[in-house]
């Protein structure tokens, strides 16, 4: 039967979901060059140094494959390794609505427990720190550029 996040005590919480981030920081998930890509697109941090080139492959209005390339800061790294995990399968609505989703985790205006966002939940934290909104978000802006066709890499200034 699985957990309810909901009886896990906050620090442990909070020590799970930083356990997530190390872990998707020092072995990133969907990390590399996608040779097949229908649509590339860079994305630039200049505050924190964040640099990634995001690969998608869509297919029949789809995203059948998410990696990432660049480098970046522990939270910039695990964002864009967390979200090309979330991102697989789902259609390009679904991915729209899934930005929206994180990007209100994010910025304060939603639970930070949301059962619809599963692992992305582990930064909703990042938020207490404003400076590094940015870096947890990188990825995602360039997701929604890429995904409305846009040519022209995304920065966060």
């Amino acid at each position: 039967m699985p957990q309810n996040v909901s009886l896990i005590p906050m620090d442990a919480l909070q020590d799970l979901y930083q356990e997530m981030i190390v872990d998707h920081n020092r072995h990133p998930r969907n990390f590399g060059r996608l040779p097949e890509a229908s649509h590339v697109l860079q994305g630039n941090n200049p505050l924190c140094g964040d640099q990634l080139t995001l690969y998608l492959r869509i297919d029949t209005e789809q995203v059948q494959d998410a990696r990432f390339d660049g480098e970046g800061c522990a939270i910039s790294v695990a964002s864009a390794s967390l979200m090309t995990d979330a991102v697989k399968g789902k259609s390009i609505p679904a991915a729209q609505q899934l930005f929206e989703q994180f990007h209100q985790l994010i910025s304060g205006s939603q639970a930070q427990d949301s059962p619809d966002l599963g692992k992305l939940s582990a930064l909703a934290g990042v938020r207490a720190y404003p400076s590094r909104v940015k870096c947890a978000t990188l990825c995602w802006h360039t997701l929604r550029a890429a995904l409305a066709g846009e040519a022209d890499p995304v920065s966060t200034e």
